[in-house]
């Protein structure tokens, strides 16, 4: 398939094999004198021409039938207009843990295959089990950061073997690890929304402002994702970037900021089984959801 020149990788670094192999300096050339001698550094990684930005949400705990966009009752303002611009899948499986989930998503692998068949603070010794995703199994991230992509992770990982999750190390299961040229965010199943543990990198940190000053860790890691985007475009405009967004929010405990309580009062005193049939109506209209399904 045919590249732009300025994008295209030569022959041995195809982006048909990865990981890429080591730089051999086909063309250098090495003689008794500096002058006469020719250099051949490695070529820039350049993502295809054209390449999107991508932006991937992770929630917790959220049900097909929760949001609005999907025919629940919450309301998702944000996310119908992202579908109405493009497009909205129905079909998914998840296993309702949050690492074997995580795992299967970060490497496009059944989550047994990637060692991670139950969460971290359960993992055991067995095949499929021990909670360490293979070095054989590349991340998403890695794949994309081949491609020229930058990456970055922001908010949950559940993926990091429980043994291992000290600011000691060792670290080569942590998202700078995996792919990703950064990460902000916190290592444990779930975290405080107003006093988190936080790390960025591999380093943890103290929150920016205390919870009496506004501070609440959904904001902030949406503004610190959105600092990391400005950043990328306005440094390398040119490189697109894949940015991960994982809050906690929607996870025990729940602790919305105090304005956002009480936004979806009464919605759901309906019941499950009047709940179920109104969003089975409304999904099956939408086509979403098959009408024979209850």
């Amino acid at each position: 398939m045919a590249e732009d020149k300025a994008s295209a990788y030569p022959v041995h670094l195809d982006r048909n094999h990865l990981p890429e192999p080591e730089w051999k300096f086909p063309n250098a050339k090495i003689e008794m004198y500096a002058t006469k001698s020719k250099p051949d550094f490695p070529p820039n990684k350049h993502a295809p021409k054209g390449s999107p930005n991508v932006l991937l949400v992770l929630l917790d705990d959220v049900g097909f039938g929760w949001m609005s966009v999907t025919g629940g009752l919450v309301r998702s303002p944000t996310a119908e207009r992202l579908f109405k611009r493009g497009l909205l899948y129905n079909q998914f499986h998840t296993t309702a843990l949050c690492s074997p989930t995580r795992a299967a998503m970060l490497t496009g692998r059944n989550h047994h295959s990637v060692a991670t068949g139950v969460i971290q603070e359960m993992a055991t010794g067995y095949p499929g089990y021990c909670g360490i995703i293979p070095k054989g199994c590349a991340t998403f991230a890695e794949l994309l950061k081949q491609s020229g992509y930058t990456c970055a992770w922001f908010g949950k990982n559940h993926n990091v073997p429980d043994n291992q999750t000290s600011p000691a190390g060792p670290f080569n299961n942590w998202p700078t690890n995996q792919g990703f040229d950064y990460f902000y965010g916190f290592i444990a199943g779930e975290t405080d929304q107003f006093y988190p543990s936080l790390i960025r990198n591999t380093t943890p940190v103290e929150p920016p402002k205390t919870p009496e000053e506004g501070y609440q860790l959904t904001r902030d890691l949406a503004d610190e994702c959105v600092g990391w985007i400005r950043q990328q475009k306005a440094i390398a405009p040119d490189r697109p970037f894949m940015a991960y967004f994982a809050p906690g929010a929607a996870h025990a405990p729940h602790q919305p900021p105090l304005d956002w309580r009480g936004k979806n009062a009464g919605r759901f005193d309906l019941g499950w089984d009047n709940y179920r049939e109104t969003f089975t109506q409304t999904s099956s209209r939408a086509a979403l959801f098959p009408r024979e399904a209850s």
